[in-house]
C-alpha cells in the first residue's frame, strides 16, 4: 500500500503545483499504476485499468460541452438576461437577478460557460450605471458555482456522483421516495440571494434597459431542452439483464448528449456550408478536464486495488466513530475547507469511493445507506469553491474577464461576497439534506 500512497501523494502535489499540467500528471500517474500492475506489484491488469474508466461520464461531458458551445453562439443566454433586466427597478435587483439567472443556467450548463455568457451583460450594466463591475461579476460567478450541484449535468462533480452512485437525472430531484439534492441546493440559493440583496443594499440607482440582442438560431436552445427531456425519460427505462442492450443502458446518458451534440454540429455545418462550427466546438471542448478524469479514473482504481481507499475510509471512520451525524458534518466541513484551495474535480473523484467505504464500515460493520454522505460531499465540495478566488474554475474565469477589462480584483473583494454567500448556502443546504436523509439512518 505504501508505494501506491506515495505515488498518489506525489500526483496530488504535482497537480497543485502545476495546475496547467494536471491532465498529464494524472495520465502519467495512471501509466505508473498500469506498469506496476503489469510487473505484478498489484493485481491491476490493463483491462482492469481501462474498465475503470467511466465512459458514460466522459461522453456526457463531451456532448454537453458541445451543445453548450452551440447554445452560447446562438446568443440566446444574453437575450434572456436582457429580458429579465427589463423588469427590475434598480441596480440592486439587477445584480441579484443576473446572479440568480446565472445560477439557473448553471444547473444545466457548465459553470465556466455560464460565467462567459452572463458576465458581458453584467459588465454592460455596471458601465451604464457607473458602478464597479467587480462585485457584479463575482456575484455571477459564485451563484454559478452554487447551482452547478443541482442537477446531473450542472457540474463535473454532479456528473461524477451520478456515474459513481448510478444516479439518473431524475434522482437529483426525487430519489427513494424523498426529495433529492436539487432542493437542498435551491434552498441554499434562496438563502444566498438574501445575502446578495444585503450586500448590494446601497446600489439603488434606477435602471432602464432594452432587449437588444438578436437570437441567431433557436435550434441550440431546443437541443438543450431536448437533452434534459431525454435524460429524464432515460431515467425510467428498465435495465436489461446483459448483452449489448445492457452496455448501451450503462452509456445511455452519454449517448444521448453526444448524439444531440453531433446532430447540432452537423446541422450548423450544413446551415453555414462550412466546417467552422465543428472546428469551434472541438476547440471549445475542455480537453484538459476530460483527460484529467480519464487518468483519475485509472489512478483511483489503482489505489483502491492497493488498499489506500480502504485505509482512508478507516481513518475517517476512526475520527467520526459510529455517529452518522458526526461523519456527515466532518465530510461537509472538510470538503468546504479543502475545496476552497484545491480543485473539487479530483477531490470528489477521489473521495466518492472513500465515502462508499466509510458508509460500509458504519453500524459496526453492517453498513448504512451512503446517499446522505454523498450529498454532504457534493454540497461541501461544490459550494466550498466559493470561499476563495482560486477555489473554482468559474471564479478564475470571472477574475480573468475583469482583468481583461482593466479591473483590479483584490482577494478582499472576493472574500467580502464569497464568504457570507458560501456559509449561508452550505449551512442551509446541509441542514436540509440531513433533515431529509440523515435522520432516517
Amino acid at each position: 500500500m505504501i508505494p501506491a500512497l506515495v505515488i498518489f501523494a506525489v500526483t496530488y502535489l504535482l497537480m497543485l503545483a502545476l495546475p496547467k499540467e494536471r491532465p498529464w500528471v494524472a495520465l502519467c500517474s495512471a501509466a505508473v499504476f498500469m506498469a506496476l500492475g503489469q510487473l505484478g506489484v498489484y493485481d491491476f491488469s490493463l483491462s482492469a485499468a481501462l474498465g475503470a474508466v467511466d465512459y458514460n461520464v466522459l461522453l456526457m461531458m463531451s456532448g454537453t460541452m458541445g451543445i453548450v458551445s452551440l447554445f452560447i453562439r446562438s446568443r440566446m443566454p444574453a437575450r434572456l438576461a436582457e429580458q429579465l433586466i427589463v423588469w427590475v427597478p434598480n441596480a440592486q435587483w439587477a445584480v441579484c437577478v443576473l446572479a440568480l439567472f446565472a445560477g439557473v443556467i448553471s444547473a444545466f450548463v457548465d459553470n465556466v460557460a455560464t460565467v462567459l455568457m452572463v458576465a458581458p451583460v453584467g459588465l454592460a450594466i455596471a458601465r451604464k450605471l457607473k458602478i464597479s463591475p467587480v462585485p457584479v461579476i463575482i456575484a455571477i460567478a459564485v451563484s454559478s458555482n452554487l447551482q452547478g450541484a443541482a442537477t446531473l449535468v450542472g457540474d463535473t462533480t454532479s456528473i461524477l456522483l451520478g456515474g459513481f452512485a448510478e444516479m439518473n437525472f431524475f434522482d437529483f430531484f426525487w430519489m427513494h421516495g424523498r426529495p433529492g439534492v436539487f432542493w437542498g441546493v435551491e434552498l441554499g440559493a434562496l438563502t444566498s440571494l438574501l445575502v446578495l440583496l444585503w450586500l448590494f443594499r446601497k446600489e439603488k440607482q434606477p435602471i432602464t434597459a432594452r432587449v437588444e440582442t438578436q437570437v441567431e438560431d433557436d435550434v441550440p436552445t431546443a437541443l438543450m431542452l431536448l437533452t434534459v427531456g431525454l435524460l429524464i425519460v432515460a431515467s425510467f427505462l428498465p435495465q436489461p439483464e446483459s448483452g449489448l442492450l445492457a452496455t448501451l443502458y450503462d452509456l445511455r446518458s452519454g449517448l444521448i448528449c453526444m448524439t444531440l451534440c453531433v446532430v447540432g454540429v452537423v446541422r450548423a455545418c450544413l446551415r453555414e456550408h462550412s466546417a467552422k462550427p465543428l472546428v469551434q466546438v472541438v476547440q471549445e471542448l475542455d480537453r484538459d478536464t476530460l483527460l484529467l478524469l480519464f487518468g483519475l479514473f485509472i489512478v483511483i482504481a489503482g489505489i483502491r486495488t492497493a488498499g489506500v481507499i480502504d485505509a482512508a475510509a478507516q481513518l475517517f471512520h476512526t475520527v467520526a466513530g459510529e455517529d452518522p451525524f458526526r461523519l456527515y458534518v466532518l465530510l461537509v466541513v472538510v470538503s468546504v475547507v479543502l475545496s476552497a484551495f484545491i480543485d473539487n474535480i479530483p477531490y470528489v473523484a477521489t473521495m466518492l469511493p472513500v465515502v462508499q467505504g466509510i458508509a460500509a464500515l458504519m453500524n459496526n460493520g453492517a453498513g448504512m445507506a451512503p446517499e446522505v454522505f454523498y450529498f454532504g460531499l457534493l454540497t461541501g465540495a461544490t459550494l466550498g469553491g466559493n470561499l476563495t478566488p482560486i477555489g473554482a474554475s468559474a471564479n478564475i474565469a470571472a477574475i480573468g474577464i475583469l482583468r481583461k477589462n482593466g479591473e483590479t480584483v483584490r482577494t478582499a473583494d472576493f472574500l467580502r461576497i464569497g464568504v457570507p454567500f458560501t456559509l449561508a448556502a452550505v449551512l442551509t443546504g446541509s441542514v436540509y439534506l440531513w433533515l431529509v436523509w440523515g435522520r432516517a439512518l
